[in-house]
């Protein structure tokens, strides 16, 4: 307990200075010997004296208190930047990765065996439907069609010779016949014997069993030529596939034999062509689309598809989507899908990647704005819209297709509303904004 009775030294205004800065060290200090109770009272005149405000301060502290993040009802306008909801047509767009396809992939093999004797073509040239590629010998070949032209004319000869004899034979035949039948009517008038008239029927018989054989001999004999015609013209075939043609319009790949190696036939692959105008890029979209492309696969509008290949420069090509699978992948639950594009820059190569957007459909006059104005809160997706008086109202939109960088909005807003795409962190509803368009400082 302080007592009152007992007379204390005040110090001077310096020491009073030391009581409020120090107070702690007050207490235990030995020389001025102040008790506690008074040490508290000055502490709390002190804090009293510098609760009161000054002019100045109590105009600053009221000023803090309008100011603030999320402050409502005072302060300045916000610097805000606008843009204006926009009506077009919006396609809907499905993209995936796809793989490009060589329009047809001919793999070069001889159809005869032999030795490669020239090359005509250099690897990765584009060839020609028809061109000269590769030559094998053509030697033994060739020699095989002189003896198959050379039986040929021998089974003709055979053949005339055949047919020559046929005529004579015809002819005794024809004789013999009529003779038979004179010695047939002597007999009956008994001029001559019996015997002599059965032995010119005999004679008669013979020589038309001589023409049945000759009849035979002819047949064969043709067959014979038909046989020949055809080793001839096996022959000259043979000969042909000495010449290694090409077969389709397309690039050339790498040469796998060199001139002087012996090819097989059917068996050797020389090379690869591949006919890369036009080509095919298969892709492959989720199977919640099928009647979508089911509807427009077989009507007149035909569905577009963009390939873009996956390069630094690359440049979009457009063409049609021709195909699609007659099943759904389950594991993935997608379905394949092939489009045709003409490759008249030949900007699609067999084997790379491209991006494929498949364009489904398109929103005719849909309300579009800058994605960068919709939001997310608790409540769903909103967007600020800017009214006539410079204030903004939280204004929730149902959000539909996104198109690069711009959404189309299904609900909540209408072409010409102005809505905020930056500074939306600062506002809240009623707040005065101060709007700058987009695309200015």
């Amino acid at each position: 307990m302080l007592s009152v009775s007992k007379r204390v030294r005040i110090p001077d205004r310096s020491a009073w200075r030391f009581l409020v800065l120090n107070p702690l060290r007050v207490l235990y200090s030995s020389c001025l010997r102040i008790p506690v109770g008074l040490v508290s009272i000055a502490v709390s005149l002190t804090l009293v004296g510098c609760s009161q405000p000054t002019a100045s301060t109590g105009t600053a502290a009221a000023g803090g208190g309008r100011g603030g993040r999320g402050a409502r009802g005072g302060g300045g306008a916000q610097p805000v930047v606008i843009a204006k909801a926009t009506q077009k047509d919006v396609p809907v767009d499905i993209t995936a990765v796809g793989n490009v396809e060589a329009y047809t992939m001919i793999a070069l093999r001889s159809q005869v065996t032999g030795v490669l004797q020239e090359v005509f073509l250099h690897e990765g040239d584009t060839v020609k439907k028809g061109d000269l590629l590769f030559k094998l010998d053509e030697r033994p070949f060739r020699a095989a069609l002189q003896q198959a032209d050379a039986n040929y004319v021998r089974d003709q000869a055979l053949l005339a010779q055949s047919e020559a004899q046929l005529v004579r034979d015809s002819a005794n035949a024809k004789y013999t016949a009529l003779q038979a039948d004179r010695q047939s009517q002597l007999v009956e008038q008994g001029i001559i014997s019996k015997d002599v008239g059965e032995q010119a029927r005999s004679q008669a018989d013979a020589q038309a069993a001589t023409v049945k054989a000759d009849n035979a001999a002819v047949a064969s004999a043709k067959a014979q030529l038909v046989a020949q015609q055809a080793a001839v013209d096996t022959a000259k075939v043979q000969l042909e596939y000495c010449s290694v043609r090409s077969p389709i319009d397309g690039r050339s790949g790498d040469i796998a034999v060199k001139a002087g190696n012996l090819v097989t036939a059917n068996n050797t692959q020389i090379m690869t062509i591949a006919q890369v105008q036009p080509v095919f890029v298969t892709f492959a979209v989720p199977a919640v689309h099928l009647p979508t492309i089911k509807a427009h696969y077989n009507g007149a509008k035909k569905l577009i598809v963009t390939a873009t290949p996956q390069d630094a420069d690359a440049q979009p090509v457009d063409g049609q989507l021709t195909f699609f699978d007659n099943s759904v992948d389950q594991t993935t639950d997608t379905i394949k899908l092939k489009a045709t594009f003409t490759n008249a820059n030949r900007a699609l190569w067999p084997g790379q990647y491209a991006r494929v957007s498949l364009r489904l459909d398109t929103i005719e006059g849909a309300t579009v704005v800058p994605q960068q104005a919709v939001q997310t809160g608790q409540d769903g997706q909103f967007v600020f819209l800017v009214k006539t008086d410079s204030t903004v109202e939280q204004r929730p939109v149902t959000v539909g297709q996104r198109v690069n960088d711009d959404l189309v909005i299904q609900k909540g807003l209408k072409p010409g509303d102005t809505v905020v795409t930056d500074g939306q962190m600062r506002l809240f509803p009623g707040a005065h904004v101060q709007p700058v368009e987009s695309g200015k400082s």
